[in-house]
């Protein structure tokens, strides 16, 4: 192996050239998520399968070396404490959830040696939020799953944060979450030393459409919605994009160049509910992920949501959730206090 400083060589993403096989390192948060771990992991003994030849090596790593519990329950005992892992082309943060709210000062160290080395990194599900939180994703592009995209945003606002399935920018590497991880490792593992012959033969091991990276994270209904109705996906969108200040029916329909009535019959036809009724279906979503997901005042998210006042957004948070924001607010805090542990 030569002595060339991990992460640089042909790319960042390349190892240090030669026959060394790439050297990955995978840190297990606590609470980490196991379909995001095992999506990023497969691809690569699946490379080292197709290729007849160890393109990879990788590594479970913890900070103390000790178990880890998944956020399924299930404890994983790692290969290495993070002093011990040895040289590592690449490191990956296993994110967890929900997003901790202490103690991840140790990992934010740990992540800035492995920089100042020229180590690549990456995070996986929720892992860009240590990345971010150690302050190696200024300037670079970066995504993190759907439901923390406010919350990271709302810390690190000067970051550029996609709603890609993931994204590479030279020695950072991100995704979000359920099977994303597949595609991004497939990606990167284009750019070693197999190259797209051994990534697509793993792409067709694992999945049937690789997706790209320029491929949007899946979060409602217009992305599933049957082609045969495009006038629903247009309304969901225009809905969607129109929370702050939401549209009358009225609006929405000549957006549409539909009349009120053909709007109303097709939600009906189709979704078994009026306009009005999906449409406050998706702003209380948004509020509930704002209030679970972010530290915002309630009374921002009354604004941010489109409610004339608390009194209106109270009564249909609790007519919809059978919780009253507050409540709500107030469980979920005291949940994350609970499951947080130093890492």
């Amino acid at each position: 192996m030569s002595n060339a400083t991990p992460g640089h060589g042909p790319g960042h993403w390349a190892g240090r050239g030669g026959d060394a096989p790439i050297r990955f390192g995978f840190l297990l948060v606590p609470d980490f998520t196991l379909i995001g771990f095992g999506a990023a992991v497969d691809p690569l003994r699946l490379a080292n399968m197709v290729a007849r030849r160890k393109l990879y090596e990788f590594v479970t790593i913890t900070m103390d070396g000790e178990p880890v519990r998944s956020s399924a329950g299930i404890c994983v005992q790692p290969d290495h404490a993070a002093a011990d892992a040895g040289d590592l082309d690449g490191v990956f943060v296993v994110g967890p959830n929900p997003l901790p709210i202490a103690g991840t000062e140790p990992i934010q160290r740990w992540l800035r040696t492995l920089a100042g080395r020229g180590v690549a990194l990456g995070g996986v599900d929720t892992g860009s939020y240590f990345l971010a939180c150690a302050g190696l994703l200024d300037g670079h592009r970066s995504t993190i799953h759907w439901e923390d995209m406010d919350a990271l945003l709302d810390r690190f606002p000067r970051l550029v944060v996609s709603n890609k399935l993931y994204e590479v920018d030279r020695n950072r590497c991100s995704c979000s979450g359920g099977i994303a991880p597949v595609e991004m490792m497939i990606h990167l593992i284009g750019l070693g030393g197999g190259g797209r012959k051994v990534a697509k033969a793993v792409a067709e091991l694992l999945i049937y459409e690789c997706r790209g990276p320029d491929e949007k994270q899946k979060t409602s209904l217009r992305d599933v919605s049957n082609a045969s109705h495009p006038k629903l996906v247009e309304a969901i969108k225009l809905m969607e994009c129109n929370i702050e200040e939401p549209l009358s029916m009225e609006e929405l329909a000549a957006h549409m160049q539909f009349s009120a009535r053909q709007l109303e019959r097709l939600f009906r036809e189709t979704l078994n509910c009026t306009p009005r009724q999906y449409y406050l279906q998706i702003r209380l979503e948004r509020a509930r992920q704002l209030l679970t997901r972010t530290n915002r005042p309630i009374a921002d998210i009354v604004m941010a949501c489109g409610f004339v006042s608390f009194a209106h957004f109270s009564h249909r948070y609790h007519a919809g959730f059978g919780i009253s924001p507050s409540a709500e607010r107030r469980r979920h805090t005291g949940d994350a206090a609970g499951s947080a542990k130093p890492a």
